[in-house]
């Protein structure tokens, strides 16, 4: 095993690095410390191709513009915060307004809009780097000062564990995810429409119209949000049912799961013979469809469409700071936060 270092590229005259861990098996993940983004997954097919199977871009300029968030760490909040503000212990607090009269992902300068440390940690079982940052108090409206790890870490067994911890002066909010998009397919040969995908949730999250949950728990039973057997992601994207059309013709809702560390959510594509098991603590995930990708550029040199990949957002359910309902993201004084999100990737040879 082992970790490649190099320049990625420059911002105001500091350097980022893209940090590429090496497992025994062949298997490759490239990230850089800018926004922790994840840039590249290279893992094998059915017949022994190995191939990137996460979407991106080849250089720093364009993460930098980019608004897709492609492979980016998202906080200090993951998902929307109605109306911009919230109210945390008798203080209303002002967020910057990043999507129309909403904050999204942490605001216009998040978690991934910065420049994080890093450390590199190998041995023979797994390798492992850790990104650090400070986020001060104030940032982007948030209170308290929080100092935050991010750990990505791959094994010989083809797991990828990311590992999130934070810890506070001041009581604040705190939920991160990461928000790769995923395309089994390798290299974006086709969209993910075929993919096929596995939830164990009964329930998920109904939006209104500016993609914000109403607050009202839905039985998935009967309708194309149903994943508690498997389900091609065509479906939604298919369907007529008003939730998928609010989202633009898919999938952009999270699910409040019912199990955690239980091979809770499996995405699978028949053609490529890839699967992703994913394992969590957190108690939802946003699956979303890459509705709302335009046609304009170039992502690896395939133009830019919609459906190219699809995220897997395993976080606290968005927008929980307004609903007493779902589970609190609050992060008290010197309180630790923790999370973790495993990742295995397999391949059916049959």
């Amino acid at each position: 095993m082992k970790i490649i270092q190099e320049e990625f590229g420059q911002i105001n005259d500091q350097r980022v690095n893209a940090y590429t861990l090496v497992n025994d098996q062949g298997m490759e993940l490239t990230c850089i410390n800018y926004g922790c983004i994840i840039t590249k997954i290279i893992t094998p097919d059915k017949d022994g191709n190995y191939e990137n199977i996460v979407l991106g871009y080849d250089s720093l300029a364009e993460y930098v513009k980019g608004s897709y968030f492609f492979g980016t760490v998202v906080g200090r909040v993951a998902g929307r915060i109605k109306g911009g503000a919230f109210d945390l212990d008798g203080k209303t607090y002002t967020l910057a307004k990043n999507e129309n009269n909403n904050h999204l992902h942490g605001g216009n300068r998040g978690f991934d809009k910065v420049i994080w440390d890093a450390s590199l940690h190998e041995n023979d079982q797994e390798v492992s780097v850790q990104f650090s940052y400070l986020s001060p108090n104030g940032e982007e409206g948030y209170p308290g000062n929080v100092s935050i790890k991010v750990t990505y870490t791959l094994n010989n067994d083809n797991e990828l564990t990311i590992h999130y911890s934070g810890i506070s002066d001041a009581q604040t909010l705190l939920n991160m995810t990461n928000h790769s998009y995923f395309n089994l397919s390798g290299n974006i040969k086709s969209d993910i429409l075929n993919h096929s995908l596995l939830i164990k949730s009964d329930k998920y999250l109904e939006l209104n119209d500016e993609l914000l949950p109403t607050g009202e728990l839905l039985d998935v039973k009967g309708t194309p949000f149903d994943f508690t057997s498997e389900r091609l992601i065509q479906t939604g994207v298919e369907s007529y049912h008003p939730q998928n059309v609010l989202a633009g013709y898919g999938y952009d809702h999270p699910f409040l799961l019912s199990s955690n560390h239980d091979q809770e959510i499996i995405l699978r594509d028949s053609e490529s013979g890839r699967t992703l098991i994913i394992e969590t603590d957190e108690p939802g995930v946003v699956i979303y469809s890459g509705n709302q990708m335009k046609s304009e550029g170039e992502i690896y040199g395939v133009p830019s469409h919609k459906y190219l990949g699809v995220c897997l957002e395993t976080q606290g359910l968005p927008d929980a700071i307004h609903h007493p309902n779902f589970p609190s993201w609050v992060l008290e004084k010197d309180q630790e936060y923790t999370s973790v999100t495993k990742y295995k990737f397999s391949v059916a040879t049959s």
